[in-house]
């Protein structure tokens, strides 16, 4: 239990900087023509997601909330605007959606999920199958370098040293 409660308290400045990005990036929105806006999008749920949803909100912004029907969950976040929340059923349908419309993504320290859609995004951004230049920025530089040593792709041959500017 303790182990718990040590990783929630590790993960909760991720919350409040995730708000407080989001909130930006609304306020910024919110100066430019009609045409040129850009919404908060997150995966609707819990956590990081929340937050994303939240910052917009309290930056009186709308943001939309891509969800995924789990057993565990139950629905998405009160901060999402309801009018632009969805629901999906497969994985890969919520990550073309999420895929089609970014400008930009920003990845919070997150579990599987979030590894799936990192690596899924860096794969297309690599093969050019989005057909656009994305940047994927890796929120919390403690908890990137201590999870993955991109590194060791490089050495191994499996990635190009080039490979790793995609982030």
């Amino acid at each position: 239990m303790l182990q718990k409660l040590e990783s929630v308290a590790r993960l909760s400045k991720y919350y409040d900087q995730a708000v407080d990005l989001s909130k930006k990036i609304t306020f910024w929105s919110e100066q430019n023509p009609v045409d040129q806006k850009f919404f908060i999008c997150s995966g609707g749920g819990p956590g990081i997601m929340e937050a994303a949803n939240k910052g917009a909100s309290e930056a009186n912004g709308k943001s939309i909330a891509l969800g995924i029907s789990l057993p565990f969950e139950q629905g998405v976040n009160r901060y999402a605007d309801p009018k632009l929340s969805f629901e999906f059923h497969y994985f890969f349908l919520r990550k073309f959606y999420f895929l089609y419309h970014a400008k930009a993504i920003v990845v919070f320290p997150g579990g599987f999920g979030t590894m799936d859609e990192l690596f899924e995004t860096l794969t297309l951004t690599q093969t050019n199958k989005l057909n656009k230049k994305m940047p994927v920025f890796l929120y919390g530089k403690e908890f990137w370098d201590g999870l993955i040593n991109f590194d060791h792709f490089i050495h191994w041959g499996v990635i190009s040293p080039c490979d790793v500017n995609l982030f």
